[in-house]
């Protein structure tokens, strides 16, 4: 099996896993139920269209490694008529905000750095 058929079968899995995970918890969980209400309204065109709101959910699963908030959220993105393009961008958004944090903890580094040496000498 090459890389793609790999994807493939991954994304069949998860796709397969949500829909019997929705209808346990859905038919189970007063919570569970509030949750998709919740998503529903959410994703809603509002002052932002659903397009715009899936590509930021794309970025946010990125950074969160969420596989499958990917899988749902890169097709929901194409539904609402995001282009190839726009998706990329998003998790370009999704790369720089994953690095990003980390030259903020370098500085934290940098002090703890400075301060052996400056303490050494």
């Amino acid at each position: 099996m090459d890389g793609s058929e790999r994807a493939a079968a991954k994304i069949h899995e998860i796709q397969r896993d949500r829909q019997e995970a929705h209808q346990f918890f859905y038919e189970k969980s007063d919570v569970y139920r509030t949750f998709v209400e919740l998503e529903k309204k959410t994703f809603k065109d509002g002052a932002l269209k659903k397009r715009h709101k899936e590509l930021i959910a794309i970025g946010i699963s990125l950074v969160n490694s969420c596989e499958s908030c990917l899988e749902w959220h890169i097709k929901q993105a194409l539904d609402a008529g995001a282009t190839q393009e726009e998706i990329i961008e998003a998790i370009e958004v999704g790369f720089e905000m994953g690095i990003g944090p980390t030259t903020v903890t370098s500085r934290f580094a940098m002090k703890v750095l400075k301060h052996y040496l400056d303490e050494g000498k």
